[in-house]
């Protein structure tokens, strides 16, 4: 029987609203003659009930209000319901008028007709919401006892959480109310619930209540916000779940589907970068965009950004066949109407690098080609020199004669005050690229900035699997730091810099405080459901060639210049002259090319007189926490 009336819902509104419509007239006739309507009136009533089942029916199916469902009811439809018995009144008493000179006809039956049919029609659709929401999830839920979820943020987020936790009784929750700083909000009511407290009294509230998870429903927050409401969650013992950021929720909707686990981007303890598409959008749109490294972690976003900024053509350059494969494939799926042009080649192959340009003929270049791992490049300088260095050069070079307008180089924080070889030849990347930009006609654009947390070979990948073997976590010295960002964070700010740069500037990012490797992985033992030092072992192994205990984004003799970006600036920088650089770099490309590695890190000293190499110390020997000590 349900099932029929769900097919037919349709017609069944139709007769109900008609029932509606006529028991409206009735009872406004009744009303007026205080329950006893004369004889004389019935002949009169009996031939306006068809006409005003005629004038109203029309008016409510051209606002809309025979489609929906009564379970799902909301103020705009409300409205709608206002708005089509407004019209279908006014009518009726024109009818009423102009027919039968209101003969019979009582003024207030007019009125008390439009006000008993909005309070009806709107009425039964609210009790039955209402119904479906306060006694049906509980015959529809399959557990024995339901999940009682506590919403911390009781705005516009989560009050639709709210709102979709108790309509689906399928998602087996018990909603026990909500938990807001904001002193307006205190011990107000809010879809049927109590706003029960603030943040500080999460751990009681959590107590006398017996919440079995807290959702984090303020996609607004600041990432110190969110990092002080995960702290009193841990400390409250029970699940925690938290809805995206407003920067992901990008159609605006909101919904119990998108409650996600709290991972580590959501600790970084600041607020995420955000950007300006419309200025992005002016030198992407319609352009021929070259991006090198396209597989790579940050390569492969860099893409996925672009293609959003519909341009002419996107021409994907890598150097491993997969990682190319798979990113073309991805946005040929995404992006159907786009231009791909994926491209096998190496940044090192000059001729390779001059036929591309000269076919393709971008105007726009992301460069993040590079090798990355310091204790690799400690191991293979000359390599590091040749990709690094020398890919940079000839990818220069090429924009520069050829025309291209913008060039951006993806650098590095460890290019500052370099211990390692990965991060002064990125530092001479830097050096030539901004030494180019003086006499050429494309603006050459620096980005520099910190880790990126879930890139290729980064140290979360390497945590989550060390936790799940079940440790230990290895982590190289307990007050090494450094500083995070999330892959989109990264790519933004090189589009970001794109569109802002002139030419000659490296732009630095607003990274906040450095952040203690141990501390990471600390919080991602405990985000895996597990407690550090007592489920998973942390130990220390020392740190390894080439590595600091912190990183730094700039030099003692580079200034800070602030931009119209309130998360960027711009690091001032000396740069050599182009002729004594260009002659310094064919000397040091020749050593490398001939595998003088004495001669390599001579000349990187050179070029880079603040490069202090670290010493090759040996791995020190496996340190166990202090805390796990205590347990043995």
């Amino acid at each position: 029987m349900r099932e029929y009336l769900y097919r037919h819902r349709l017609y069944v509104t139709f007769l109900m609203t008609s029932l509606i419509i006529v028991a409206s007239l009735l009872f406004a006739y009744a009303v007026r003659f205080d329950f006893s309507i004369p004889p004389g009136y019935w002949t009169r009533i009996g031939v306006l009930i068809p006409a005003v089942l005629v004038i109203k029916l029309t008016a409510f199916w051209q606002f809309g209000c025979f489609r929906g469902w009564w379970r799902y009811v909301s103020l705009p439809d409300l409205i709608q319901i206002v708005k089509a018995n407004i019209l279908g009144s006014i009518i009726f008493i024109v009818y009423a008028v102009l027919v039968y000179r209101l003969d019979q006809i009582p003024r207030s039956v007019l009125v008390l007709d439009g006000i008993f049919c909005f309070l009806a029609v709107g009425g039964i659709r609210f009790v039955t919401r209402i119904y479906r929401e306060s006694y049906r999830p509980v015959q529809q839920g399959t557990a024995l006892r339901k999940t009682r979820v506590l919403l911390v943020g009781a705005g516009d987020a989560g009050q639709l959480i709210a709102r979709e936790i108790r309509s689906n009784g399928l998602l087996d929750l018990d909603l026990v109310g909500f938990v807001d700083d904001d002193t307006v909000k205190k011990k107000a009511t809010f879809q049927g619930l109590k706003v029960l407290g603030t943040q500080i009294d999460l751990n009681r509230i959590v107590n006398e209540r017996g919440i079995d998870e807290i959702i984090i429903a303020i996609p607004s927050a600041t990432g110190k916000q969110i990092k002080a409401i995960v702290e009193r969650c841990r400390e409250s013992a029970v699940r925690f779940k938290i809805l995206p950021g407003v920067g992901d929720l990008i159609d605006g909707r909101v919904s119990i589907q998108q409650v996600r686990d709290v991972d580590l981007n959501d600790l970084l303890g600041r607020d995420p970068i955000s950007l300006d598409e419309v200025q992005i959008s002016h030198y992407l749109q319609g352009k021929r965009v070259l991006v090198t490294g396209a597989g790579g972690s940050i390569g492969s976003e860099i893409c996925r950004q672009v293609a959003r900024f519909n341009p002419q053509k996107l021409i994907l350059f890598e150097n491993a066949e997969t990682p190319l494969f798979l990113i073309e494939q991805e946005l040929s799926q995404s992006f159907s109407q786009l231009s791909l042009v994926p491209i096998i080649g190496d940044v090192r192959n000059r001729s390779r690098v001059n036929v591309i340009f000269d076919e393709q003929m971008p105007q726009v270049v992301f460069h993040a080609a590079a090798y990355k791992h310091v204790p690799m490049m400690e191991r293979n300088p000359a390599e590091a020199v040749n990709n690094n260095i020398q890919g940079t050069r000839l990818l220069a070079d090429a924009a520069d004669n050829f025309g291209v307008e913008k060039f951006v180089m993806v650098s590095t924080d460890k290019a500052v005050r370099p211990a390692n070889v990965m991060g002064s030849t990125k530092r001479i990347a830097e050096l030539y690229v901004q030494s180019l930009n003086k006499t050429s006609q494309t603006s050459f654009v620096t980005t520099r900035f910190g880790n990126v947390l879930g890139s290729n070979g980064s140290v979360i990948p390497t945590f989550k699997e060390q936790i799940a073997k079940g440790g230990p976590v290895t982590v190289t010295h307990p007050e090494v730091t450094r500083f995070f960002m999330t892959i989109p964070e990264a790519t933004q700010l090189v589009l970001q810099a794109g569109s802002m740069g002139y030419g000659g500037e490296i732009y630095l990012f607003d990274m906040g405080e450095a952040v203690k490797i141990q501390t990471l992985a600390e919080e991602l033992i405990r985000l895996s459901g597990l407690q550090p030092h007592d489920d998973i072992e942390i130990v220390y192994t020392g740190l390894r060639p080439g590595e600091k205990l912190y990183e730094e984004l700039l030099l003692d003799d580079e200034g800070v210049l602030p931009t119209p970006h309130k998360q960027i600036c711009i690091a001032q920088s000396v740069t050599p002259p182009h002729e004594e650089l260009v002659s310094c770099l064919d000397a040091l490309v020749a050593d490398a090319k001939a595998l003088d590695l004495n001669g390599v890190r001579e000349k990187l000293l050179l070029l880079v007189p603040e490069y202090v190499p670290a010493e090759n110390k040996p791995l020190a020997k496996v340190i166990p926490h202090p805390a796990t000590a205590m347990h043995q």
